[in-house]
């Protein structure tokens, strides 16, 4: 729902405050006071494109700034808040549209500045207009099946939420089977390859971690002479040479450290402690001595083995190459290419139950398909009648709306046919589609009809807008039909906030708040400004319902004849 609107410097607006709220708002005023310049700064709000010219003369920008109740869980809130922008505490969303006359609009959702788009994104969940300018939504039979969908009510609603998630399931499983079918040459290519690489990867019978062992062995079997030296080399040191006695080993040299401490050992405990630790080199001295020897004894030349190690370490490094780096890479290579290879092996069993599945799919489809266009052709009956009737209350006897349901080659997204909507404007006129060969005027009471219509449809106001604005609803008729437009008017208020510029007294009479927009001077040119915006009741009203009657305030029988609308439009209520 709109709260208000505010509107700086636009056409021949200087500044204006347009108070709204729920149920029926009238927007009244002399022809060139403004009226339209609100609906102009609600497009901006909603998106509309920003023209230069619409900037008051003399000024540098223009700006609208519209509040808006929204539910803090609804659509709108979901897509303001993933814009960045904030909503107050009580559920309000604030936009603001600027339009300079050197360089861009600016819009802002929220306080946070968004790209127009965003604007338009949320429009249509915000407002429905209705006016000359908006007539070309009129045309998209997306608007008009939606529209024909809510109409059906909520058994329809759940019949379609059904079609559509069977056409989903049967898109998924016709593009699978055709990816597989398309690629099935790429398929048995692949699947060849890594039969060819797995039976390498089975000849070579790589183990884990073998190609580090080899490589270790490998450094070990091509330095066993230097490797069997330095260990005897470093044995000698430690226990010393036994065709030398006279050479000093360390072995010895810690036995005499040892012995010449635990002498005095006795006398200090300090000394005993430090013997202690000599003797436990000691013991590590004469373990590393034993594994040395081990070591010298153990290392042997061996060139055939060398050669066997050269060999297989090659045969690991072209496997290697070809799938990783490392064995153990060509091993988790090995284990996937096994995993994939089943799958493409299997693509013929595949195909072949993907293909009895979609048969089955596409019968439960075209059930489901034709459930709706069963549910759609008695809806479209129903509210061609509806419309019908209501346009004969609407200045427009003779005129009816043909609801058509147009078979598709094949169900799309939405069902096994598009909608289209045609008016017939008179007996013996052909129909034509929405839009085409009528008036904007009747138009407006066309989407009227329609929306009313809609109003008393069970279950169909969860698809609607809470917002409605007519312009030009009224243009072209007077008398008893002028009094109908604003009974319907009123009547579809009760499910929505509704708005509507109007001209005629009979229309505004049956608002819930009436708003009168006048122009002052200011240095010889039409302005209007925040005085000239007011919300009006009472005689005042009187006094504007008077003027609407007759262009005169003052006349007596226009007064009689404003309070009789007034009075008249509570009953009919």
């Amino acid at each position: 729902m709109i709260e208000e609107i505010r509107i700086e410097n636009l056409g021949v607006i200087g500044t204006a405050h347009v108070p709204l709220g729920p149920g029926l708002t009238a927007i009244t005023g002399e022809t060139g006071a403004g009226k339209t310049m609100v609906l102009t700064g609600l497009g901006l709000l909603l998106g509309g494109r920003a023209d230069t010219a619409s900037v008051r003369t003399g000024c540098v920008t223009a700006s609208a700034e519209g509040r808006f109740v929204i539910g803090s869980t609804s659509g709108v809130a979901r897509r303001a808040r993933e814009a960045g922008a904030d909503l107050d505490d009580d559920g309000t969303l604030v936009v603001l549209r600027t339009v300079a006359v050197a360089g861009r609009s600016r819009a802002h959702l929220g306080g946070r500045g968004v790209p127009q788009s965003v604007l338009q994104e949320i429009a249509d969940d915000l407002v429905t207009v209705h006016g000359q300018a908006d007539q070309a939504r009129l045309r998209s039979p997306r608007r008009q099946r939606t529209a024909l969908d809510a109409f059906a009510g909520p058994e329809h609603t759940d019949l379609l939420t059904r079609y559509r998630a069977a056409w989903t399931a049967r898109q998924q499983v016709a593009a699978e089977l055709e990816d597989l079918r398309s690629h099935a040459r790429e398929r048995a290519r692949e699947a060849e390859l890594l039969r060819l690489g797995l039976a390498e990867v089975e000849r070579v019978a790589p183990q884990p971690g073998e190609d580090v062992e080899l490589a270790q062995e490998s450094a070990r079997l091509g330095h066993a002479e230097d490797l069997r030296t330095a260990a005897l080399t470093a044995h000698e040191a430690l226990v010393g040479d036994e065709t030398s006695p006279e050479a000093v080993s360390a072995a010895l040299a810690l036995d005499q450290a040892r012995r010449a401490l635990e002498l005095v050992a006795e006398h200090d405990s300090v000394l005993a402690a430090l013997a202690t630790r000599v003797a436990e080199v000691g013991y590590l001295l004469d373990d590393v001595s034993t594994d040395l020897a081990g070591y010298a004894d153990g290392v042997q030349s061996d060139p055939a083995r060398l050669e066997a190690v050269h060999v297989r370490r090659a045969e690991l490094t072209a496997l290697a190459r070809s799938h990783g780096g490392t064995v153990d890479e060509v091993l988790t290579w090995a284990e996937e290419a096994g995993r994939r290879l089943l799958d493409l092996d299997s693509g013929e069993d595949r195909v072949e139950g993907l293909a009895e599945r979609l048969a089955q799919l596409e019968v439960d489809l075209a059930g489901t398909a034709s459930s709706v266009t069963a549910a759609r052709s008695t809806a479209a009956e129903l509210l061609a009648a509806a419309v019908t009737e209501e346009l004969a209350g609407l200045a427009m006897a003779g005129a009816r709306l043909e609801v058509r349901l147009v078979p598709l080659d094949e169900p799309g997204p939405w069902g096994a046919e598009d909608v289209e909507m045609l008016l017939v404007p008179h007996a013996g006129a052909p129909a034509r589609p929405l839009g085409q060969g009528a008036s904007g005027g009747e138009l407006s009471r066309v989407m009227l009809a329609i929306e009313v219509a809609l109003a008393t449809a069970p279950g169909s106001g969860a698809a609607r807008p809470p917002t409605f604005v007519f312009d030009e609803v009224d243009a072209g008729v007077g008398g008893r039909a002028a009094v109908e437009v604003g009974r319907r008017l009123a009547e579809l208020a009760r499910q929505a906030q509704v708005v509507v510029v109007t001209h005629l007294a009979q229309v505004a009479a049956f608002a819930d708040r009436h708003v009168v927009v006048s122009k002052s001077q200011d240095a010889g040119v039409d302005v209007v400004t925040a005085s000239d915006v007011r919300e009006v009741s009472g005689d005042r009203r009187l006094t504007e319902l008077a003027r609407m009657l007759s262009g005169q305030d003052d006349s007596a029988a226009a007064l009689e004849h404003a309070a009789e609308l007034l009075e008249r439009s509570v009953v009919g209520r």
